[in-house]
């Protein structure tokens, strides 16, 4: 089991930065692809980020050259820097957990574990 915990949410104006933090406890001496997911109100869930246990990364396209994942393994800690941050960024965001794919991945399927969110909010 691994636990996860998100933290660093909140409100910014457009073109500002936030950067969230997802901590992780539990089994978190096995190798784990992790990746931060959003859903906005009446949206599906879709992944953003993501980072496979050898550090390789991989964005979603309205994101990519925005925001940066990264992890450090000695903290069992994720990380999204987001910067240039838009309205359509607003969303609850989900820091996420699962086996070692080969590839970073943003299929929903492919993550076990879940954190319990953290608000971000962009107005314009």
């Amino acid at each position: 089991q691994v636990q996860l915990v998100e933290s660093g949410g909140g409100s910014v104006q457009a073109g500002g930065s936030l950067s969230l933090s997802c901590a992780a406890s539990g089994d978190t001496h096995r190798r784990l692809s992790m990746g931060w997911f959003r859903q906005a109100p009446g949206k599906e869930r879709e992944g953003v980020a993501g980072i496979a246990s050898d550090g390789r990364t991989r964005y979603e396209e309205s994101v990519e050259g925005r925001f940066t994942i990264s992890k450090d393994s000695a903290k069992n800690t994720l990380y999204l820097q987001m910067n240039s941050l838009k309205p359509e960024d607003t969303a609850m965001y989900y820091c996420a957990a699962g086996p070692p794919w080969a590839m970073p991945t943003l299929r929903r399927y492919e993550y076990t574990y879940w954190g319990q969110g953290t608000q971000v909010t962009v107005s314009s």
